[in-house]
């Protein structure tokens, strides 16, 4: 790699330092309430926006409940850029047509912009952290197929199931769609339920876990259990909404926090 590049990468690890040692941050605010989804609005496939005859999303007992059942998401009614993001997630038992066999899915999109529904009738074009059995940490360019919405990330030499993998000290690359995948995802992944890698940090079904994303200036890190999962840079755009999906499995969320940093 370049120096600059190495140069940017230490400058930017040293600053998500500070931030984990509680640094250059101000205090955190809670996103959601624990009692009901103010500030926050539904939209789902051939439904639209705030309609949800299914109750896709509720609040039940001071968490959020995502059935699965219909595609779509809750959307920040907030644009929001330089900020630690941290919710705490565990995945529940029901799982819905189309997927329910498949391993159980969701996913939290950053720096969300455009249309609601702009990619595929669903999502607003974005950054996604996936939320997946096995994969949770990995990048997902949620875009339109041009370098508005793009990562670029160090990957290893090898492709693993078509994608790339996250390698501090590999070869950059930027993408506009597809994904990198966390660092120690399962070379043997299936799409298949209650999915566990052998390296998974994720802990295994019902318990809570701790998603930590700093989106600081063109970077995204990702901690998953207070590791280190994934990064990348270059990212564009740097702001916007964040949505939380339903993806075809029930997921639970019991904190919902930001920092602006």
């Amino acid at each position: 790699m370049k120096k600059s590049l190495i140069t940017s990468i230490l400058v930017s690890f040293l600053m998500v330092t500070l931030i984990q040692y509680g640094f250059a941050k101000k205090p955190a605010i809670k996103i959601f309430n624990g009692k009901d989804l103010s500030g926050w609005y539904t939209f789902l496939k051939n439904k639209g926006k705030n309609n949800d005859p299914n109750k896709v999303f509720t609040v039940q007992n001071g968490l959020i409940r995502v059935s699965g059942q219909d595609f779509g998401c809750i959307t920040s009614d907030k644009e929001y850029a330089n900020y630690q993001l941290e919710i705490d997630y565990k995945w529940g038992e029901k799982t819905c047509p189309p997927r329910v066999k498949n391993a159980r899915d969701s996913g939290v999109l950053l720096h969300s912009n455009g249309e609601d529904g702009g990619f595929s009738g669903t999502w607003m074009h974005s950054i996604e952290c996936q939320l997946i059995e096995g994969g949770t940490g990995d990048f997902i360019v949620v875009g339109n197929n041009s370098a508005d919405f793009s990562i670029t990330s160090t990957v290893g030499p090898d492709l693993e199931d078509s994608s790339y993998v996250y390698r501090p000290k590999g070869k950059p690359v930027t993408i506009t769609g597809d994904r990198v995948n966390w660092f120690a995802r399962d070379p043997q992944w299936k799409d298949v339920i209650g999915f566990r890698g052998a390296k998974d940090v994720e802990k295994p079904h019902g318990a809570w876990n701790k998603l930590k994303v700093i989106a600081l200036g063109d970077k995204i890190t990702v901690y998953l259990n207070g590791t280190l999962v994934n990064y990348t840079y270059d990212v564009h755009p740097q702001k916007g909404k964040i949505q939380i999906q339903s993806e075809g499995a029930e997921i639970f969320f019991k904190k919902v926090e930001i920092t602006q940093l």
